[in-house]
Protein backbone atom coordinates (compact mmCIF):
# COMPACT_ATOMS: atom_id res chain seq x y z
CA UNK A 1 0.00 0.00 0.00
CA UNK A 2 2.92 2.49 0.43
CA UNK A 3 5.01 2.11 -2.50
CA UNK A 4 1.61 2.42 -4.63
CA UNK A 5 1.56 6.22 -2.35
CA UNK A 6 5.20 6.83 -2.94
CA UNK A 7 5.02 6.42 -6.84
CA UNK A 8 1.98 8.60 -7.21
CA UNK A 9 3.75 10.95 -5.33
CA UNK A 10 7.15 11.24 -6.85
CA UNK A 11 5.78 12.51 -10.16
CA UNK A 12 3.36 15.37 -8.68
CA UNK A 13 6.20 17.39 -7.13
CA UNK A 14 7.42 18.56 -10.86
CA UNK A 15 3.82 18.93 -12.71
CA UNK A 16 2.87 21.18 -9.22
CA UNK A 17 5.74 23.29 -10.09
CA UNK A 18 5.31 23.37 -13.76
CA UNK A 19 1.79 24.20 -13.41
CA UNK A 20 2.83 26.99 -10.38
CA UNK A 21 5.43 28.15 -13.42
CA UNK A 22 3.23 28.47 -16.03
CA UNK A 23 0.83 30.40 -14.17
CA UNK A 24 3.19 32.97 -13.36
CA UNK A 25 4.17 33.05 -16.98
CA UNK A 26 0.59 33.28 -17.87
CA UNK A 27 0.23 36.26 -14.95
CA UNK A 28 3.35 37.88 -16.59
CA UNK A 29 2.41 37.56 -20.28
CA UNK A 30 -1.15 38.79 -19.29
CA UNK A 31 0.46 42.18 -17.43
CA UNK A 32 2.13 42.42 -20.36
CA UNK A 33 -0.84 42.67 -22.66
CA UNK A 34 -2.03 45.40 -19.41
CA UNK A 35 0.60 47.28 -19.47
CA UNK A 36 0.64 47.49 -23.96
CA UNK A 37 -3.02 48.65 -23.21
CA UNK A 38 -2.32 51.49 -20.41
CA UNK A 39 -0.18 52.95 -22.98
CA UNK A 40 -2.77 54.09 -25.10
CA UNK A 41 -2.68 57.68 -25.48
CA UNK A 42 -6.70 58.02 -24.49
CA UNK A 43 -5.75 55.70 -21.22
CA UNK A 44 -2.56 57.67 -20.23
CA UNK A 45 -4.11 60.68 -20.65
CA UNK A 46 -6.77 59.70 -17.91
CA UNK A 47 -4.17 59.19 -15.73
CA UNK A 48 -5.00 55.31 -15.36
CA UNK A 49 -2.04 53.48 -14.57
CA UNK A 50 -1.76 49.89 -16.15
CA UNK A 51 -2.34 48.62 -11.76
CA UNK A 52 -5.72 49.78 -12.62
CA UNK A 53 -6.23 48.02 -16.08
CA UNK A 54 -4.52 44.91 -14.82
CA UNK A 55 -7.02 44.32 -12.06
CA UNK A 56 -9.86 45.31 -14.05
CA UNK A 57 -8.60 42.99 -16.97
CA UNK A 58 -7.78 40.37 -14.47
CA UNK A 59 -11.28 40.64 -13.38
CA UNK A 60 -12.93 40.23 -16.51
CA UNK A 61 -10.78 37.29 -17.21
CA UNK A 62 -11.18 35.82 -14.21
CA UNK A 63 -15.17 35.83 -14.19
CA UNK A 64 -16.31 35.41 -17.83
CA UNK A 65 -13.42 33.06 -18.89
CA UNK A 66 -12.55 31.23 -15.40
CA UNK A 67 -12.65 28.33 -17.11
CA UNK A 68 -9.84 28.66 -19.71
CA UNK A 69 -7.25 28.43 -17.18
CA UNK A 70 -5.60 24.98 -15.82
CA UNK A 71 -6.42 24.30 -11.87
CA UNK A 72 -2.73 23.56 -11.90
CA UNK A 73 -1.91 27.06 -12.59
CA UNK A 74 -3.60 28.74 -9.98
CA UNK A 75 -0.61 28.31 -7.78
CA UNK A 76 1.08 30.68 -9.60
CA UNK A 77 -1.67 33.36 -9.67
CA UNK A 78 -1.59 32.90 -6.05
CA UNK A 79 2.20 33.69 -5.67
CA UNK A 80 1.82 36.68 -7.56
CA UNK A 81 -0.82 37.94 -5.98
CA UNK A 82 0.74 37.11 -2.69
CA UNK A 83 5.07 36.59 -2.98
CA UNK A 84 5.45 38.50 -5.95
CA UNK A 85 3.44 41.45 -4.13
CA UNK A 86 5.36 41.60 -1.34
CA UNK A 87 8.55 41.77 -3.42
CA UNK A 88 7.09 44.58 -5.52
CA UNK A 89 5.69 46.75 -2.72
CA UNK A 90 9.00 46.94 -0.95
CA UNK A 91 11.23 47.67 -4.14
CA UNK A 92 8.23 50.55 -4.43
CA UNK A 93 10.70 52.51 -1.67
CA UNK A 94 13.41 53.49 -5.17
CA UNK A 95 10.54 55.84 -5.91
CA UNK A 96 11.32 58.02 -2.83
CA UNK A 97 14.06 59.77 -1.37
CA UNK A 98 14.87 61.72 1.90
CA UNK A 99 16.31 64.47 0.13
CA UNK A 100 12.88 65.27 -1.83
CA UNK A 101 10.80 65.05 1.22
CA UNK A 102 13.24 67.11 3.04
CA UNK A 103 12.49 69.84 -0.04
CA UNK A 104 9.13 70.27 1.47
CA UNK A 105 9.89 70.47 4.49
CA UNK A 106 7.73 70.47 7.52
CA UNK A 107 4.70 71.79 6.05
CA UNK A 108 4.86 68.89 3.70
CA UNK A 109 5.29 66.62 6.07
CA UNK A 110 2.82 68.05 8.39
CA UNK A 111 0.51 67.85 5.57
CA UNK A 112 1.10 64.45 4.85
CA UNK A 113 0.67 63.00 8.52
CA UNK A 114 -2.54 64.78 9.19
CA UNK A 115 -4.11 63.82 6.33
CA UNK A 116 -3.31 60.03 6.18
CA UNK A 117 -4.03 59.71 10.12
CA UNK A 118 -7.37 61.31 9.88
CA UNK A 119 -8.30 59.56 6.85
CA UNK A 120 -7.60 56.33 8.19
CA UNK A 121 -9.39 56.87 11.41
CA UNK A 122 -12.34 58.66 9.91
CA UNK A 123 -12.36 56.00 6.84
CA UNK A 124 -12.20 53.00 9.71
CA UNK A 125 -14.61 54.43 11.88
CA UNK A 126 -17.34 55.09 8.76
CA UNK A 127 -16.86 51.62 6.73
CA UNK A 128 -17.43 49.60 10.41
CA UNK A 129 -19.60 51.73 12.07
CA UNK A 130 -21.76 54.08 9.76
CA UNK A 131 -21.63 51.19 6.64
CA UNK A 132 -21.15 47.84 8.53
CA UNK A 133 -18.34 46.79 6.89
CA UNK A 134 -15.76 43.91 7.90
CA UNK A 135 -12.20 45.73 9.70
CA UNK A 136 -10.36 44.52 6.81
CA UNK A 137 -12.59 46.19 3.76
CA UNK A 138 -12.91 49.07 5.83
CA UNK A 139 -9.05 49.57 6.50
CA UNK A 140 -8.34 48.76 2.70
CA UNK A 141 -10.79 51.36 1.67
CA UNK A 142 -9.38 54.05 3.97
CA UNK A 143 -5.70 53.06 3.09
CA UNK A 144 -6.15 53.35 -0.53
CA UNK A 145 -7.64 56.91 -0.20
CA UNK A 146 -5.03 57.54 2.84
CA UNK A 147 -1.62 56.66 1.45
CA UNK A 148 -1.07 56.01 -2.21
CA UNK A 149 -3.91 53.82 -3.61
CA UNK A 150 -4.02 51.05 -5.38
CA UNK A 151 0.15 50.16 -3.57
CA UNK A 152 -1.24 50.99 -0.32
CA UNK A 153 -4.62 48.78 -0.67
CA UNK A 154 -1.99 45.62 -2.22
CA UNK A 155 0.26 46.38 0.96
CA UNK A 156 -2.49 46.45 3.54
CA UNK A 157 -4.07 43.52 1.82
CA UNK A 158 -0.88 41.43 2.37
CA UNK A 159 -0.89 42.60 5.93
CA UNK A 160 -4.14 41.90 6.76
CA UNK A 161 -4.14 39.05 4.88
CA UNK A 162 -7.70 39.41 3.66
CA UNK A 163 -9.59 38.05 0.68
CA UNK A 164 -8.80 39.83 -2.63
CA UNK A 165 -12.40 40.70 -4.14
CA UNK A 166 -11.85 43.44 -0.47
CA UNK A 167 -8.97 44.44 -2.26
CA UNK A 168 -11.48 45.00 -5.65
CA UNK A 169 -13.52 46.56 -3.85
CA UNK A 170 -11.28 49.30 -2.56
CA UNK A 171 -9.31 49.85 -5.56
CA UNK A 172 -12.63 50.43 -7.02
CA UNK A 173 -13.31 53.38 -4.72
CA UNK A 174 -9.41 54.65 -5.78
CA UNK A 175 -9.87 54.66 -9.08
CA UNK A 176 -13.30 56.25 -9.19
CA UNK A 177 -12.68 58.99 -6.39
CA UNK A 178 -8.83 59.64 -7.68
CA UNK A 179 -10.21 59.89 -11.22
CA UNK A 180 -12.91 62.34 -10.23
CA UNK A 181 -10.18 64.54 -8.28
CA UNK A 182 -7.75 64.49 -11.39
CA UNK A 183 -10.21 66.73 -13.20
CA UNK A 184 -12.30 68.29 -10.74
CA UNK A 185 -9.68 69.85 -8.81
CA UNK A 186 -8.25 71.90 -11.56
CA UNK A 187 -11.62 72.80 -13.04
CA UNK A 188 -12.84 74.19 -9.75
CA UNK A 189 -9.16 76.34 -9.07
CA UNK A 190 -9.42 78.05 -13.00
CA UNK A 191 -13.11 78.65 -11.86
CA UNK A 192 -11.66 80.48 -8.72
CA UNK A 193 -13.39 78.29 -6.08
CA UNK A 194 -10.18 77.30 -4.56
CA UNK A 195 -8.25 80.06 -3.67
CA UNK A 196 -4.57 78.76 -3.03
CA UNK A 197 -1.27 79.68 -3.97
CA UNK A 198 1.30 77.70 -5.77
CA UNK A 199 2.66 75.96 -2.66
CA UNK A 200 -0.91 75.33 -1.36
CA UNK A 201 -1.62 73.83 -4.74
CA UNK A 202 1.07 71.56 -4.01
CA UNK A 203 0.42 70.71 -0.68
CA UNK A 204 -3.61 70.20 -1.39
CA UNK A 205 -3.46 67.98 -4.69
CA UNK A 206 -0.07 65.97 -2.77
CA UNK A 207 -1.98 65.55 0.08
CA UNK A 208 -5.66 64.75 -0.86
CA UNK A 209 -5.26 62.89 -4.14
CA UNK A 210 -5.32 59.20 -4.36
CA UNK A 211 -2.88 57.88 -7.06
CA UNK A 212 0.81 58.78 -7.82
CA UNK A 213 -0.44 59.37 -11.71
CA UNK A 214 -3.47 61.18 -10.77
CA UNK A 215 -1.58 63.71 -8.58
CA UNK A 216 0.75 64.80 -11.75
CA UNK A 217 -2.15 64.54 -13.65
CA UNK A 218 -3.85 66.93 -11.83
CA UNK A 219 -1.21 69.54 -11.36
CA UNK A 220 0.35 69.37 -14.49
CA UNK A 221 -3.27 71.40 -15.35
CA UNK A 222 -1.78 74.21 -13.17
CA UNK A 223 2.04 74.56 -13.31
CA UNK A 224 5.47 72.74 -13.26
CA UNK A 225 6.45 73.88 -9.66
CA UNK A 226 2.83 72.75 -8.70
CA UNK A 227 3.41 69.33 -10.21
CA UNK A 228 7.04 69.63 -8.63
CA UNK A 229 5.58 69.78 -4.97
CA UNK A 230 2.65 67.81 -5.09
CA UNK A 231 4.48 64.81 -6.17
CA UNK A 232 6.95 65.14 -3.34
CA UNK A 233 4.49 65.74 -0.95
CA UNK A 234 2.48 62.44 -2.60
CA UNK A 235 6.09 60.67 -1.95
CA UNK A 236 5.90 61.82 1.56
CA UNK A 237 2.77 60.16 1.89
CA UNK A 238 3.80 57.35 -0.03
CA UNK A 239 6.71 56.91 2.74
CA UNK A 240 4.03 56.85 6.18
CA UNK A 241 3.06 53.84 4.31
CA UNK A 242 5.69 51.98 6.31
CA UNK A 243 5.14 53.12 9.98
CA UNK A 244 1.20 52.91 9.41
CA UNK A 245 2.08 49.23 8.36
CA UNK A 246 4.50 48.39 11.06
CA UNK A 247 1.27 49.82 13.86
CA UNK A 248 -1.26 47.77 11.67
CA UNK A 249 0.52 44.92 11.57
CA UNK A 250 1.30 44.66 15.21
CA UNK A 251 -2.61 46.01 15.84
CA UNK A 252 -3.89 42.57 13.89
CA UNK A 253 -1.58 40.43 15.71
CA UNK A 254 -2.53 41.65 18.87
CA UNK A 255 -6.35 41.37 17.77
CA UNK A 256 -5.16 38.09 16.88
CA UNK A 257 -4.01 36.99 19.96
CA UNK A 258 -7.07 38.06 22.00
CA UNK A 259 -9.50 36.18 19.46
CA UNK A 260 -7.89 33.23 19.93
CA UNK A 261 -7.19 33.73 23.67
CA UNK A 262 -10.91 34.03 24.05
CA UNK A 263 -12.18 31.00 22.15
CA UNK A 264 -9.67 29.25 24.19
CA UNK A 265 -7.08 28.62 21.58
CA UNK A 266 -2.96 28.38 22.21
CA UNK A 267 -2.53 32.06 21.88
CA UNK A 268 0.97 31.91 21.08
CA UNK A 269 0.18 30.76 17.42
CA UNK A 270 -2.30 33.23 16.63
CA UNK A 271 -0.02 36.03 16.06
CA UNK A 272 2.08 34.24 13.86
CA UNK A 273 0.45 33.87 10.43
CA UNK A 274 0.00 38.13 10.77
CA UNK A 275 3.54 38.81 11.79
CA UNK A 276 4.96 42.80 11.60
CA UNK A 277 5.49 43.15 7.52
CA UNK A 278 8.95 42.18 6.58
CA UNK A 279 8.11 44.27 3.32
CA UNK A 280 7.87 47.52 5.20
CA UNK A 281 11.10 47.24 6.23
CA UNK A 282 12.66 46.32 2.50
CA UNK A 283 10.58 49.28 1.84
CA UNK A 284 12.26 51.58 4.07
CA UNK A 285 16.01 50.38 2.97
CA UNK A 286 15.35 51.23 -0.96
CA UNK A 287 14.42 54.61 0.46
CA UNK A 288 17.71 54.58 1.52
CA UNK A 289 19.73 52.91 -1.12
CA UNK A 290 17.98 55.78 -3.33
CA UNK A 291 18.59 58.72 -1.40
CA UNK A 292 22.54 57.70 -0.89
CA UNK A 293 22.25 57.74 -4.46
CA UNK A 294 24.07 54.47 -4.37
CA UNK A 295 22.63 53.05 -7.91
CA UNK A 296 23.14 54.56 -10.73
CA UNK A 297 19.86 56.13 -12.61
CA UNK A 298 19.85 54.19 -15.03
CA UNK A 299 19.37 51.23 -12.88
CA UNK A 300 17.01 53.06 -10.27
CA UNK A 301 14.94 53.68 -13.82
CA UNK A 302 15.01 50.20 -14.46
CA UNK A 303 14.52 49.14 -11.27
CA UNK A 304 11.34 50.89 -11.05
CA UNK A 305 10.08 50.24 -14.38
CA UNK A 306 10.28 46.22 -13.58
CA UNK A 307 8.50 47.25 -10.38
CA UNK A 308 5.84 48.63 -12.00
CA UNK A 309 5.54 45.60 -14.18
CA UNK A 310 5.72 43.46 -10.88
CA UNK A 311 2.98 45.67 -9.31
CA UNK A 312 1.09 45.10 -12.45
CA UNK A 313 1.05 41.10 -12.44
CA UNK A 314 -0.21 41.68 -8.64
CA UNK A 315 -3.08 43.15 -9.68
CA UNK A 316 -3.72 41.65 -12.97
CA UNK A 317 -3.17 38.43 -10.50
CA UNK A 318 -5.75 39.67 -7.73
CA UNK A 319 -8.23 40.55 -10.66
CA UNK A 320 -8.47 36.91 -11.66
CA UNK A 321 -9.06 35.85 -8.24
CA UNK A 322 -11.21 38.08 -7.28
CA UNK A 323 -15.42 36.96 -7.84
CA UNK A 324 -17.79 40.06 -8.89
CA UNK A 325 -20.58 38.12 -6.78
CA UNK A 326 -18.87 39.15 -3.61
CA UNK A 327 -18.13 42.68 -4.52
CA UNK A 328 -21.52 43.15 -5.44
CA UNK A 329 -22.79 42.12 -1.86
CA UNK A 330 -20.43 44.95 -0.29
CA UNK A 331 -19.88 46.89 -3.40
CA UNK A 332 -22.37 50.00 -2.73
CA UNK A 333 -21.28 49.95 1.16
CA UNK A 334 -17.63 50.23 0.08
CA UNK A 335 -18.31 52.73 -2.09
CA UNK A 336 -20.10 54.88 0.03
CA UNK A 337 -17.11 54.75 2.52
CA UNK A 338 -14.98 55.99 -0.17
CA UNK A 339 -17.66 58.76 -0.84
CA UNK A 340 -17.24 59.72 2.90
CA UNK A 341 -13.49 59.99 2.96
CA UNK A 342 -12.99 61.98 -0.35
CA UNK A 343 -15.67 64.41 1.08
CA UNK A 344 -13.16 64.25 3.96
CA UNK A 345 -10.14 64.50 1.40
CA UNK A 346 -11.54 67.69 -0.18
CA UNK A 347 -13.12 69.56 2.99
CA UNK A 348 -10.87 68.39 5.41
CA UNK A 349 -7.84 68.27 3.27
CA UNK A 350 -8.18 72.46 2.37
CA UNK A 351 -8.75 72.93 5.93
CA UNK A 352 -5.86 71.05 6.90
CA UNK A 353 -3.81 73.13 3.99
CA UNK A 354 -4.96 76.21 4.89
CA UNK A 355 -3.81 75.22 8.67
CA UNK A 356 -0.43 74.07 7.35
CA UNK A 357 0.75 77.53 5.80
CA UNK A 358 -0.52 79.28 8.47
CA UNK A 359 1.85 77.62 11.00
CA UNK A 360 4.74 77.47 8.92
CA UNK A 361 4.06 80.35 6.43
Amino acid sequence: MSTTIHTHAVPAAPSSTRGQINGILFVALFAAAVTRIAAIPAIANLGISPLIVGIVGGMIYGNALKDGMPDSWAAGVNFSARKLLRIAVAFFGLRVSLQEIAQVGLPGLAESLLIVVSTLVIGTWAGMKLMKLDRDSALLTAAGSAICGAAAVLAFESTLQSKPHKSAMAVGSVVLFGTLSMFLYPALLRAGLIHLDTTGVGLFFGGTIHEVAQVVGAASNVSPEATHIATIVKMTRVMLLVPVLLIVGLWVSRSARNAAAKAGHDAAHAPRKLAVPWFALGFLACVVVNSLHILPEAATNTVNMLDTFALTMAMTALGIETRLSQIRDAGPRALTTGLILYVWLFAGGLGITWLVQHLFG
